[in-house]
């Protein structure tokens, strides 16, 4: 997909499932279940997009899912089948590990970030030898002392061995058309990345918005959200902004709906598919 100069490619690390309480939170399984049909363990399906963005000579990766460092046992937990697609999907738009020259995490959390390292012999070092990470202050403090809530979805091997890490201290630029900024909610410094080329926009949501119903319906908020009611008012600012700037939501775990607009129909809000 191209947004004014800037290239942008949807890189999937496969397909997962999750619990479908975690998911859709406090809303009624009569609701959502008309939304997202659950299996027999009440799970449902979430992608595991991330973004490659071709902007000014960069090559900048958000978000690196899983990854491949997950035992079998693991795998089964999240449901995923064939394992971490993240450099066959890189591979396939013609770029190699050693080619990124920056990841992006949007926070920390394994199914975001489980990909910045792999297995090197008995060593974990970064899969992405030649880039910096950039990382939220707020969110690195967050993941290394994890309370008992966080604890099981921060994994100190997804971020403490890699060698070059930048930490962003809110707001931060990348270049003329790439900015990060912080969308507080889903933990305390998550962030969003934001593109902008030649009057066009887009956001990559991260798990600010996860799935496209999260938007049509700002009360959808799931359990695994630290500031519910921040996410909330989060989204609201964002949704608004994005109906404004007629801009392309990208969506990270919705297997469904991958890239849209916000629509508006009276008091009802809709998140309209768009073609990549």
């Amino acid at each position: 997909m191209r947004l004014g100069d800037v290239e942008l490619f949807v890189i999937s690390d496969g397909l997962m499932r999750m619990d479908a309480g975690g998911v859709f939170g406090l809303v009624p399984r009569v609701l959502w279940e008309k939304v997202n049909a659950p299996d027999e363990f009440n799970r449902v399906e979430a992608s595991l997009n991330c973004l490659l963005v071709i902007s000014q000579g960069q090559k900048i990766l958000i978000d690196t899912g899983l990854g491949e460092k997950l035992s079998a046992r693991q795998e089964e937990n999240f449901g995923r089948v064939g394992g971490s697609q993240l450099r066959a999907g890189l591979a396939q738009v013609g770029y190699a590990p050693e080619d990124i020259d920056l990841v992006i995490d949007t926070h920390l959390h394994l199914d975001h970030c489980g990909g910045n390292t792999c297995c090197v012999g008995d060593k974990i070092v970064g899969t992405f030898p030649n880039a910096e990470y950039w990382i939220q202050k707020l969110e690195l403090a967050d993941a290394t002392f994890p309370n008992e809530r966080t604890q099981g979805t921060y994994f100190a091997e997804n971020f403490q061995p890699l060698p070059r890490v930048r930490l962003l201290d809110g707001d931060t630029r990348v270049n003329d058309e790439i900015k990060c900024i912080v969308t507080r909610g889903h933990t305390r410094a998550h962030q969003s990345v934001v593109i902008e080329s030649r009057g066009e926009t887009a956001i990559f949501l991260g798990d600010m918005a996860g799935r496209a119903v999260y938007m049509e319906r700002l009360s959808w908020i799931p359990a695994y959200d630290v500031e519910p009611l921040e996410s909330l008012e989060t989204k609201r600012r964002v949704r608004d902004w994005a109906y404004e700037k007629n801009a392309r939501l990208i969506f990270q775990h919705d297997p469904l709906v991958t890239i849209a607009r916000m629509k508006k129909d009276g008091e009802r809000w809709r998140a309209e598919l768009v073609a990549g």
